[in-house]
């Protein structure tokens, strides 16, 4: 598994070096194929910019730890906390390739659409499906990824070939390229470039 030290760099580095890591989540897995670095100070769109709450959770939490919340009341969204580097942040686990425990996920996923999944590749292409399909939840908030235990991630079994693109889904600070795609993949939530 990944050791704390691979957090301890800066948000955009750790979100590109992310792509093509295996994420294994309670029972479920899958390679990271998007990811979007937010940083700590002057990002607007990073949480910490506005949230108090945020900027305590940085400062109380070890690298590696969980950042869960509940995105517009509807899907919670996972995280990874990124400090002491060259500066602080979070990684958004954008989208998944699934690996293991493919029928649970599934499962979680049908329990909340009104219609069947057309292709395995739509479990996890996206933050939200990606949480529900792994099970995540406010619990799961300040979880540590570097225990080795249940959650973390495997380092990448061959080299990853990284796409980079703008952050998607939000309104400020949207023109930073700091959105890594896993070049090829369908099961990202947005190719790159058609955002």
């Amino acid at each position: 598994m990944l050791d704390r030290a691979f957090f301890q760099r800066d948000p955009v580095t750790c979100a590109r070096e992310l792509i093509g890591c295996e994420l294994v989540w309670k029972g479920g897995a899958g390679i990271v194929v998007e990811t979007e670095a937010y940083a700590a100070i002057n990002d607007e769109a990073c949480h910490t910019f506005a949230r108090p709450s945020a900027r305590e959770f940085v400062a109380r939490h070890r690298a590696g730890a969980a950042y869960v919340y509940l995105n517009y009341g509807r899907y919670w969204l996972v995280n990874v906390l990124v400090k002491g580097g060259s500066e602080d942040g979070f990684v958004l686990l954008r989208a998944l390739e699934p690996t293991r425990g493919v029928a649970a996920m599934t499962r979680r996923r049908l329990a909340q659409r009104k219609s069947p999944l057309a292709h395995n590749r739509a479990i996890c292409s996206g933050p939200g499906k990606l949480a529900v399909a792994l099970g995540v939840d406010g619990r799961d908030h300040g979880r540590d990824f570097c225990t080795g235990k249940t959650i973390g991630f495997h380092p990448p079994t061959r080299p990853a070939e990284v796409v980079t693109d703008v952050r998607i889904g939000i309104s400020k600070a949207a023109h930073l390229p700091w959105r890594f795609l896993l070049r090829g993949s369908t099961c990202v939530s947005v190719p790159a470039g058609r955002a």
